[in-house]
């Protein structure tokens, strides 16, 4: 059968489904393909099932702290299944309001497996479709050297590790972006041992410099043990206990086992002239809101400034930043503004004192903003926005920021800046 529609979108993640909603409200007649579940890495296997399992380790590692609150818990103890069941039943509420949304919106979602002819044509199964316009948003896939292979008992990949059924006591974890650092709280916090192995010579070597001294600082203070400019040579089952870890310093670590939180790569697909690749086979930033940005671009044709994608690491307290890092930078052509977020009254109120504001300037106009804290994700906002806009460090000052709150943070590290 053949079936004609102006837009055919091969992939369901963030990317793709965004596309379909555009479309949509420009009145085309669209076709969305997924293989596996809608929603894509992202909900099923990424941000959403990943800041779920966080919550719970926070919510515990909080407990443990609570004589200090004036509240008494005793007998504290993880029940991972049921973490594990939460995660799932969250990852399945969302995930049905997704295919809800797109069947009210009218998008024809087909899941089958997809293969694009050529610029005009798709074909599922034994229908062929033709379509005005395609896009590509297939996605990325785990990656790992090619030394190492995902085996799913001891070597992880971050879809593997979503997976389990119970903590282990011993785990390493080699790389520390996003993925990495996150699972270390995670573990860390559910009173697993951690190690934590990184190749660059600095932890979160993507952050700024003082945001990953920070973090290394945490983790002594969490007790996460960590090694840098080093990398996993070797993974060998040991017969007694778990595997064998060769690192490239000579080390062997016996864990549990190992999570490759090395990052993503784009899946390998034919490329087609014509076809428009979004998202993370565009091969550019891997991160749902990147993608979903990519979207509404090409749809809507709303413009977008690649320079100013904000990124964020979970837990307690957040990491964000956005736009540029110090060390990139020349001495004496930029101000720089720094708040420790303990002289907020409402970092004591709850009890979350840990982290900084640093805003970087130039010319009377933000340039960089690094924060850690509570609720980081959303203070950096504000700031993305004054970057966006090129609102004025003069500017912002005539704002009035509530009080207690970390957002008044923002307003005392501006007016540290000329």
């Amino acid at each position: 059968m053949v079936l004609n529609y102006d837009l055919g979108i091969v992939g369901g993640g963030p990317a793709g489904y965004t596309a379909a909603f555009q479309a949509r409200k420009l009145g085309k007649s669209v076709v969305l393909f997924e293989k596996d579940e809608i929603g894509g890495v992202c909900l099923n296997r990424g941000c959403i099932p990943t800041k779920t399992i966080l919550h719970s380790a926070e919510i515990f590692e909080e407990m443990k702290k609570s004589e200090n609150l004036g509240i008494q818990c005793s007998d504290l103890k993880v029940d991972f299944e049921k973490v594990i069941a939460h995660k799932d039943d969250v990852v399945a509420k969302l995930r049905k309001n997704l295919e809800l949304a797109l069947k009210n919106a009218g998008v024809v979602v087909v899941k089958e497996y997809a293969e694009i002819l050529n610029s005009k044509q798709i074909k599922a199964v034994e229908d062929l479709y033709e379509c005005s316009q395609i896009i590509s948003a297939i996605g990325s896939a785990p990656a790992a050297p090619k030394s190492l292979n995902f085996d799913g008992k001891y070597i992880l990949s971050s879809d593997d590790i979503l997976n389990l059924k119970k903590l282990p006591k011993k785990v390493l974890i080699a790389g520390s972006g996003a993925i990495g650092i996150e699972w270390a709280r995670i573990f860390s916090s559910f009173d697993v041992e951690v190690i934590v192995v990184e190749l660059a010579d600095k932890l979160l070597p993507i952050a700024d410099i003082e945001v990953s001294k920070r973090i290394e600082r945490m983790f002594k203070m969490k007790k996460v043990k960590f090694l840098t400019s080093t990398s996993v040579e070797k993974v060998s089952e040991n017969s007694l206990s778990g595997c064998d870890v060769t690192l490239s310093n000579g080390e062997v670590k016996n864990v549990d086992f190992v999570l490759m939180a090395t990052g993503r790569k784009p899946l390998e697909t034919q490329r087609i002239e014509g076809v428009k690749y979004i998202g993370d086979i565009s091969g550019e930033i891997q991160l749902a809101h990147f993608a979903i940005k990519q979207a509404i671009c090409e749809i809507s044709e709303i413009p977008y400034d690649k320079n100013l994608i904000p990124s964020v690491v979970y837990g307690t307290p957040e990491i964000a930043w956005a736009g540029a890092r110090e060390q990139d930078l020349e001495a004496g052509t930029f101000e720089k503004s720094m708040l420790l977020i303990s002289a907020l009254g409402k970092s004591h109120c709850d009890n979350c004192t840990d982290g900084f504001i640093k805003i970087l300037s130039r010319d009377n106009k933000i340039i960089g903003a690094h924060i850690i804290s509570k609720e980081a994700s959303a203070l950096l906002q504000q700031l993305i926005i004054a970057m966006q806009n090129k609102i004025s460090v003069d500017k912002i000052k005539e704002t009035c920021f509530a009080h207690p709150t970390y957002s008044e943070g923002i307003f005392e590290c501006i007016c540290n800046l000329n």
